[in-house]
């Protein structure tokens, strides 16, 4: 493993992930919150740019493509949880997260099924979009447990309710494809 600034950056993140949590383990709120909220948005971040800079600089690497979807899932997994558990279990969020860890499961498995084949299975531009749909809906639901604002909290529950959907229409897609490497080979 090479420490370039891509790694570092996806470790950072990995690393920020749980920060998000135990903030609420050893911080009061709204203090709790808005580190929460420092946290997952500058983790957010560093998940665009690590790609980024690996790609434009050449520091593309085996470490990074394996730890950076983990990362990735661990800050939403956790941000999700952190987001339940304040909410008191708000059934209107319960819905869309679950929704989200459905898929980041499902997908995970099917990638690690397919082992060599999981190449095949590209990320969308649509993927994207939902990535980026969930991480600001994370952001806003997170700031909105600091802030205390109805009309904050309503659009960061509208945003996750659309980031559940493109979290299924995306999920869809990826068992679309995957399906000719899971045909059952005929026994002899």
């Amino acid at each position: 493993m090479r420490w370039t600034l891509p790694n570092i950056l996806t470790v950072l993140r990995l690393v920020a992930a749980p920060g998000a949590a135990l903030a609420f383990a050893f911080l009061p709120r709204p203090l709790a919150d808005w580190i929460a909220f420092g946290l997952f948005v500058g983790a957010s971040l560093t998940d665009f740019l690590d790609g980024w800079i690996a790609r434009a600089w050449g520091q593309q690497s085996r470490f990074g493509a394996m730890l950076d979807p983990i990362a990735d899932k661990a800050m939403v997994v956790i941000a999700l949880a952190v987001i339940l558990g304040t909410s008191g279990m708000d059934p209107w969020l319960i819905v869309p997260a679950t929704a989200i860890f459905l898929r980041e499961v499902f997908v995970s498995g099917l990638r690690e099924f397919l082992g060599k084949d999981a190449s095949k299975l590209s990320v969308t531009k649509l993927a994207k979009w939902k990535t980026t749909v969930q991480m600001v809906a994370i952001a806003i639901l997170l700031a909105a447990g600091g802030m205390h604002l109805r009309a904050v909290d309503l659009t960061g529950a509208l945003l996750l309710w659309l980031a559940g959907l493109l979290t299924l229409v995306t999920g869809w897609d990826y068992l679309w494809k995957a399906l000719p490497y899971l045909k059952e080979e005929p026994r002899p």
